[in-house]
């Protein structure tokens, strides 16, 4: 039996991550392989698409309904979607109050208890935003999460996420199994955006896994709450999520430990692209001048 592949999806918060995970494992699905996600997002919406459902009720709330984590059942927490892809969401706390790192592991030791990961060949953690909280980072610190993809674009908030959360790999690196598995560019249609990603990629010690081209489809798909897959399969989209899924599945668990690189050359980076300009020194400071 093929050991179990534990995955994670990070990036930039808007960046389309959980759109393009969901997408990826029904692509898996369509594969043959068997899914479980875990939603590490307090909206709980990591699994809409798979679901059907605005927001799945989560652990952490069930748990609080139930008076604790130990009363509850895995059936109240897991459900079954499309191509029978399993569906936990973690949970969080109120917006301002508690961390929504310790809902992440309490749901994790709670499926890992209870079974919800025998049988599985994936386990995918979907994560909110970027990984300089601490609290998100952990399917990685807690070294649940082995192979990190970084889902970016070419823009410039977006590359600065995507080495940030190379940052956040290295310092678990070390003292833990989990690497680098790649970036997945998901198209801005943004000036030389996959040259850009392949650069740094290349930066990054990794390899861009997949340019998944932007496509209306994708909405449309979504304003039914389904995949690209299950609402057109026959569609160029949903190939793209194909080739995705397929070398993900190639990538045989393989990953790299990541070079992240500084504010610097992160920006000198842009400069050999065009995309950001040289600071001209002499307007710093100066307010607009007012004509006569």
């Amino acid at each position: 039996m093929a050991a179990l592949r534990q995955i994670a999806f990070y990036g930039k918060g808007g960046i389309g991550k959980s759109t393009t995970s969901q997408n990826t494992l029904a692509a898996l699905a369509e594969m043959g392989q068997k899914i479980l996600i875990v939603g590490c997002d307090p909206k709980a919406d990591s699994t809409r698409l798979i679901l059907h459902a605005k927001a799945q009720n989560s652990v952490l709330s069930l748990a609080a309904e139930a008076g604790s984590v130990e009363d509850l059942e895995l059936e109240d927490v897991l459900k079954t979607g499309y191509r029978d892809i399993r569906c936990v969401e973690s949970g969080g706390p109120e917006p301002g109050v508690g961390c929504a790192g310790r809902g992440v592991i309490t749901a994790i030791n709670f499926l890992e208890e209870n079974g919800a990961y025998e049988g599985v060949d994936y386990v995918s953690y979907d994560v909110l935003g970027d990984v300089v909280c601490g609290g998100f980072a952990m399917p990685i610190r807690e070294n649940k999460a082995q192979e990190i993809y970084i889902v970016m674009s070419g823009e410039m908030m977006a590359l600065y996420a995507a080495n940030n959360i190379a940052k956040g790999i290295l310092k678990y690196a070390s003292s833990g199994g989990v690497r680098l598995g790649g970036l997945i560019c998901n198209s801005r249609m943004t000036d030389k955006e996959l040259d850009l990603a392949e650069a740094l990629a290349k930066r990054l010690n990794s390899k861009l896994i997949h340019f998944v081209p932007r496509d209306n489809i994708v909405q449309h798909a979504e304003l039914r709450r389904m995949t690209v897959l299950e609402y057109d399969p026959e569609s160029k989209q949903a190939e793209e999520y194909r080739q995705l899924a397929r070398k993900i599945h190639e990538n045989g668990g393989k990953g790299t430990i990541p070079t992240p690189i500084t504010m610097e050359e992160l920006e000198e980076m842009l400069m050999e692209f065009g995309i950001l300009k040289p600071e001209d020194e002499t307007i710093v400071g100066q307010a607009k001048k007012v004509s006569a």
